[in-house]
């Protein structure tokens, strides 16, 4: 979304052809090389997880309001409208009617695997570079939204042949995992099946709250949450407190199977339940290994983590005694 960067991301998505997808790509290519390269030498040896482009498309572009304004503006000032045009059929063309579970993450990289191949390229050349340099880099791939193990091993498939590709020009062979979010439902009872081809889950909570209640989360916040919280039909939000009885279910069910098949998978929470106190302390009871949250959200996410630690202790001691 970087000023640098959000034409060309637009010229990739407006792009009518995939020759000229491509050519957009390429432009990006360096901007996430420089991204990668920066933020594993931050990162100084530690793992570090990067989600592949997960967001619909539409959410680079403007809205369809704006442009119509700003065609109707041109036209009256006799400008050449065209260029802004080309821009509203594109957002027509993407418009979603619930874009939340349509064209977006894996699903993108399914039906334009180029995007996927440039992150991916990026991500490894990054790697690659700077383990010439002598650092240590372990890059863990996250392929989102997935719902059928068939979308996951396609990604994958596809991915590795890039990233063994640049390992191969680079002479140099790096450690690094492929994994997937489990925020669809048919994900987790099917967790057995992914853990095939993934090393490690991440949840992805917000989408798997949604999707589970069947709410539209921006519509329910905004509509009637509230008035089921404050009526006890729910005993909190359940986008920020997690929902232990049925989201938390799916999430038991899709540990227990993923440990069936890769008992050392390696199992996290991604989303804005991170950085809540319950909702982190349940996460530690049912075997996650690590949090993910905004920043601002870390220190009440380790001070949970910690006191979850602690009351086990405490727990523990006393069936002991």
């Amino acid at each position: 979304m970087a000023q640098d960067r959000l034409p060309v991301v637009q010229q990739m998505i407006i792009a009518g052809t995939e020759a000229a997808r491509k050519e957009a790509l390429a432009q990006l290519l360096p901007m996430q090389y420089a991204d990668f390269k920066a933020m594993f030498k931050a990162l100084n040896g530690l793992p570090m997880t990067i989600r592949l482009l997960d967001p619909p498309l539409h959410e680079f572009l403007p809205s369809k309001e704006e442009l119509i304004a700003e065609v109707a503006t041109l036209k009256a000032l006799n400008k050449d409208a065209s260029e802004k045009e080309t821009l509203l059929h594109k957002v027509e063309e993407l418009s979603e009617s619930n874009p939340m579970m349509g064209l977006r993450g894996c699903r993108l990289g399914l039906t334009y695997p180029e995007i996927n191949e440039m992150q991916v390229k990026a991500i490894f050349e990054a790697a690659c570079d700077l383990k010439k340099e002598g650092m240590t880099v372990i890059p863990e791939v996250m392929i989102p939204l997935i719902g059928h193990v068939n979308e996951l091993k396609a990604v994958r498939t596809q991915l590795e042949e890039v990233a063994q590709r640049v390992m191969d020009a680079k002479g140099v062979e790096i450690e690094y995992q492929f994994g997937t979010m489990i925020e669809i439902p048919r994900a987790a009872i099917t967790a057995d099946q992914v853990a095939e081809y993934a090393e490690f889950f991440s949840f992805g909570t917000n989408d798997l709250t949604q999707m589970t209640f069947g709410f539209s989360r921006d519509d329910a916040e905004g509509k009637f949450l509230n008035n089921y919280v404050e009526q006890k039909i729910l005993p909190s939000n359940p986008f920020e407190t997690l929902d232990q009885e049925g989201v938390g279910q799916l999430m038991k069910i899709a540990i227990e199977k993923g440990k069936s098949v890769r008992p050392n998978i390696k199992l996290g929470i991604c989303g804005e339940h991170g950085g809540d106190s319950e909702s982190v302390k349940f996460c530690h009871r049912i075997g996650l290994n690590y949090v993910s949250c905004s920043p601002f959200r870390v220190p009440v996410a380790r001070l949970a983590a910690a006191q979850a630690v602690i009351e086990e202790k405490g727990n523990k001691a006393l069936v002991t005694a």
